[in-house]
């Protein structure tokens, strides 16, 4: 409902947006919080032997090995199938999937995009997009295949056997998104510790996550854009011009993203921090994700000690 309000004009604040949507408040981190992931994430990156600048991307891509687009289906369907076994032992799942992966243009912010209905998955490729590397394929994999693929099968599975309260339709603007995004996005933290330049990926990935909720909650608090844009080369100096643009679009004029985008931050951040916490905890809480659609609110009864999901609250500048 707060979804077809804002497309017929109304504009709740974002907190309320974000409540009433995703299930959890715009309330941000703190500076200090989101500085000290970028310095972990910058500690990672030049570990690898990439700079931290104006060409870090680029770099780190070359670094981790081109892929050609042509090939890229096939490396994910590959790294798909080397994963699996881990993730179903974590998770417990044995429900069936198949993948279909389709490769397409499309005029939208996103590179891939999963979805489907039961056991039948689909990837999809956003041509113009998407940049492939070797360890893009195998965090893409545990990503979209199986962070969202295995896991909407593996819920679908359940719904087979059992009458379920909740709809059995998943929304961008509903609040199993922090669930969603926030255990696809940090799934190699999980599964490949030890692979350094994938969870290098990850710790960059939460940082970049917690910079966009910077720019998420000055945009709607009124900041000039000229004052987002600032803010964002200093904390991401390779940032473009065009990026800095969709971010700030995406997550102001756009009733879909304003909501859907603050579940990235939101996810990453609670699931990055479970990694640290006793295995018994961790191993309850990914079953449970594997079994049903959780809310932030269910999460947060799973792992009551966890942090604030959606932020303690911060003074971003505006």
């Amino acid at each position: 409902m707060a979804y077809l309000r804002a497309l017929l004009g109304e504009r709740q604040n974002l907190d309320a947006y974000a409540h009433a949507t995703q299930g959890c408040p715009a309330a941000g981190w703190p500076a200090e919080y989101v500085t000290a992931k970028g310095e972990l994430a910058r500690r990672c990156v030049e570990a690898l032997g990439v700079e931290w600048g104006t060409t870090t991307a680029e770099d780190l891509a070359e670094s981790e090995g081109r892929v050609d687009a042509e090939a890229a289906p096939d490396a994910i369907r590959q790294a798909a199938e080397d994963y699996e076994p881990a993730i179903r032992e974590v998770t417990g799942s044995d429900a069936p999937y198949e993948l279909t992966i389709e490769k397409t243009v499309v005029d939208a912010y996103w590179a891939y995009w999963l979805d489907g209905a039961g056991s039948r998955v689909r990837l999809r490729l956003n041509m113009p997009n998407a940049t492939f590397t070797k360890v893009q394929a195998r965090q893409f994999a545990l990503h979209e295949v199986l962070g969202h693929g295995l896991q909407g099968a593996s819920i679908s599975a359940h719904c087979a056997t059992e009458d379920v309260p909740w709809v059995r339709l998943s929304s961008v603007h509903g609040p199993q998104q922090v669930l969603l995004e926030g255990l696809a996005q940090a799934f190699p933290l999980f599964i490949t510790p030890e692979d350094k330049a994938l969870t290098t990926r990850v710790r960059l990935d939460h940082y970049l996550q917690l910079v966009r909720s910077e720019l998420h909650l000055m945009i709607n608090a009124g900041s000039p854009v000229e004052k987002c844009t600032d803010h964002a080369r200093i904390r991401v100096p390779w940032w473009t011009n065009r990026q800095i643009a969709g971010m700030l679009t995406d997550r102001s004029a756009d009733p879909l993203l304003r909501t859907y985008m603050w579940a990235y931050a939101a996810g990453i951040d609670w699931f990055t921090n479970l990694v640290d916490t006793d295995q018994a905890v961790i191993r309850q809480v990914l079953q449970a994700s594997f079994h049903a659609p959780l809310t932030p609110v269910e999460l947060h009864r799973l792992w009551p000690q966890g942090p604030a999901i959606g932020g303690p609250g911060t003074t971003a500048p505006t």
